[in-house]
């Protein structure tokens, strides 16, 4: 399924349509501020495992994830005052935050060292459907598994065909990975340049 959905102002019943696929488990790809995402509601294990298999990936490399908002990170991580200043000044935006995960995160989706990377898009498909779903959204790149980048969601949905339950098309993305930041400890380390400025931590 393929589904257009309008950037700026998401439509609540397109929206809605999506949502209902996540409950059940399903897996969807959708526009972030920095590519075109697969993901599915974090707290259900069999989806998230349908993902890993999908991407080819290491199941000791944990997938990172979207909260719809900045306070909603308190309950997936355990957030000092020196990180949330710092999240406050960037977020929403195209950073992918290290922080150590909280009770509330599936094991699947912590590393060894029990982190989890966190991410609040400066898009509002994405927040909407974490906000939607009342949970957060896996966030990966849509690529195939030698790493291509799909741009175009109807490339990727002919690319994907019912592999995916749905493929939100909302437009053009800028199509740069996000920027990592550990703020493990209060010890700011950046762990990849991407989009969005570091210069705060540097």
């Amino acid at each position: 399924m393929l589904l257009k959905i309008n950037p700026d102002n998401p439509q609540e019943r397109q929206i809605q349509i999506v949502v209902d696929i996540l409950k059940k488990g399903g897996i969807v790809a959708y526009p972030t501020d920095t590519f075109y995402g697969i993901g599915c509601d974090i707290m259900n294990k069999k989806a998230i495992e349908k993902i890993y298999t999908l991407k080819q990936r290491d199941r000791t490399k944990p997938f990172s994830f979207i909260c719809p908002d900045l306070k909603d990170i308190a309950t997936y991580a355990k957030i000092s005052n020196f990180a949330y200043r710092n999240m406050k000044r960037l977020l929403p935006g195209p950073y992918t935050f290290v922080l150590p995960g909280s009770r509330m995160v599936p094991k699947i989706m912590l590393t060894k060292r029990k982190t989890a990377g966190i991410r609040v898009p400066d898009n509002q498909i994405a927040l909407h459907l974490a906000k939607g779903l009342g949970n957060p959204v896996i966030s990966t790149s849509a690529t195939d598994p030698k790493g291509a980048i799909f741009a175009d969601p109807s490339l990727l949905h002919d690319y994907f065909e019912n592999r995916l339950d749905a493929v939100i098309d909302g437009g053009p993305v800028p199509n740069a990975p996000s920027s990592v930041i550990s703020l493990i400890d209060d010890v700011p380390e950046i762990i990849r340049y991407g989009a969005g400025n570091v210069d705060i931590f540097e």
